[in-house]
Parts: structure tokens; C-alpha cells; sequence
């Protein structure tokens, strides 16, 4: 990847005001048109951009500045850089240690039966294997059909538990809800059913009922008691 000028119209202004170069030598190492850097040195152009210095950026040197005012057919390069940073690698399949591939058919079959709304190319991010592959596994016309046995992708370590979830939430939004996430919603009283059913439950200043028939017991057998009392009262009035 060629290196790019940074900032090329205040690199200009700044080789303009500080060196004797020509102007097709800053032309062409600013990528600008030489009539636009007459015009920078004519006052016309870039009146309100502040030089900056290719010097001090690491992409201009010295002596390549001199070597190329005492030579006008001399081209000025940019200096190479100081900290190369790696390029960003093209988004594919993800990468499968060679000990673990032979385990990539018994995780897309679980993928296939456990999450169905997972599509091709979600299965391929996460286990890292093409979709001519997954399609045979779902229709059973891959050649180890019989051998195969359903296996977490998480625990043979193809995939992390965050990607699965990621790519299932993905597949996933949007779409109704299944059955059994009805039923277990229905299961579960929501706010407003709790505090009702709570408000119309017995009251904790209610007492007991047992409480209440020993009040009953105690009230029968004072009444007999006094009955009794009566009674021998009349006897012995007799």
C-alpha cells in the first residue's frame, strides 16, 4: 500500500515559503496542479492554511529537500515510515485450528437443530467453514452423515459464547416468539396480577383461625360452667 502524503495543500504551503523547489517539484509530491501552487506563492490560494512541516511529520528529509533544490529534475519521495502498522485483513471464514476442524461437522449440526434461525453465513462466521458444507449437513447428504453427533461449538471451543448469542440475537429480531416463550410468559403473573392477587389475600391482621375456634372452646366451656353453677344453686335452694 503506497504511502499518502498527509495534508498536501499546507505541505505546499509550508515547501513554498521555506524552500527553493519548483513549482512541478511541489506539484507533483503534494498531488496538486502547478498553477494551484503559483497561486499559493502568488498569495491568491490558501491564504488561511497554516504550513505544516513535512520535516517534522517524519514524511520529508533534509537532505532530500537540498538534493532536490540543486536538481530540478529531481523528484521529491516521501521519507518511509518510521512504525509500520500492519494492513487490516479481508473479513472471511473464521480462522479453525487444524485440531480442531474435524469437530466443525458435529458443531453445525447442533447449530442446525438447536438454533434454525441461524442462516448459512451466520453458521460460517461462527465455526469457520463454507456454506456447501453446512447445506450438506442439513439436507443429510454429507458424507459422514451417520457419524455425526450434535456438539456445542462453544465447548469444542470454535466459537465464544458472546459471538453465539450475538449471531442468534441477530437472527432472532424481528421475528415472533416461539410457543414455549408464550407459555412461560403466561406462567409468570406480571406486576399488576401480583399486587392484586396480593392486596386481595388475607390480611396479616386477621387472626388465626385455630386462634379463633380455642376463643370458641373456652366461650362454650364457660357458659357450661355457669350453667352447671345454676344448677346447684336451685338444689340446694330446694
Amino acid at each position: 500500500m503506497a504511502q499518502q502524503l498527509l495534508m498536501p495543500k499546507a505541505t505546499a504551503v509550508w515547501l513554498v515559503d521555506n524552500t527553493s523547489l519548483s513549482f512541478d517539484q511541489i506539484a507533483e509530491f503534494c498531488a496538486m496542479h502547478p498553477l494551484e501552487i503559483k497561486a499559493i506563492a502568488d498569495g491568491e490560494a490558501a491564504q488561511g492554511i497554516k504550513g505544516l512541516d513535512p520535516l517534522m511529520n517524519g514524511q520529508l528529509s533534509r537532505e532530500e529537500i537540498e538534493r532536490a533544490e540543486k536538481n530540478p529534475a529531481h523528484k521529491l519521495k516521501i521519507a518511509p515510515p518510521k512504525v509500520r502498522v500492519p494492513e487490516s485483513k479481508r473479513k472471511g471464514p473464521r480462522y479453525t485450528p487444524v485440531s480442531k476442524r474435524q469437530d466443525r461437522p458435529n458443531a453445525i449440526l447442533w447449530l442446525v437443530r438447536n438454533h434454525p434461525e441461524l442462516e448459512n453465513a451466520a453458521i460460517s462466521r461462527l465455526v469457520g467453514t463454507t456454506k456447501n458444507t453446512i447445506e450438506a449437513i442439513r439436507e443429510r447428504t454429507h458424507w459422514n452423515s451417520a457419524n455425526l453427533v450434535p456438539m456445542d461449538p462453544v465447548t469444542l471451543g470454535l466459537c465464544t459464547q458472546i459471538d453465539l448469542d450475538l449471531e442468534v440475537e441477530k437472527a432472532t429480531r424481528g421475528l415472533p416468539p416461539k410457543p414455549e416463550d408464550l407459555a412461560e410468559e403466561e406462567r409468570l403473573l406480571s406486576a399488576s396480577q401480583t399486587q392484586e392477587w396480593l392486596s386481595s389475600g388475607p390480611s396479616f391482621d386477621q387472626k388465626p383461625k385455630d386462634e379463633d375456634q380455642e376463643l370458641d372452646a373456652a366461650a362454650v366451656f364457660a357458659k357450661l360452667s355457669s350453667m352447671k353453677s345454676s344448677t346447684d344453686e336451685d338444689e340446694e335452694g330446694h
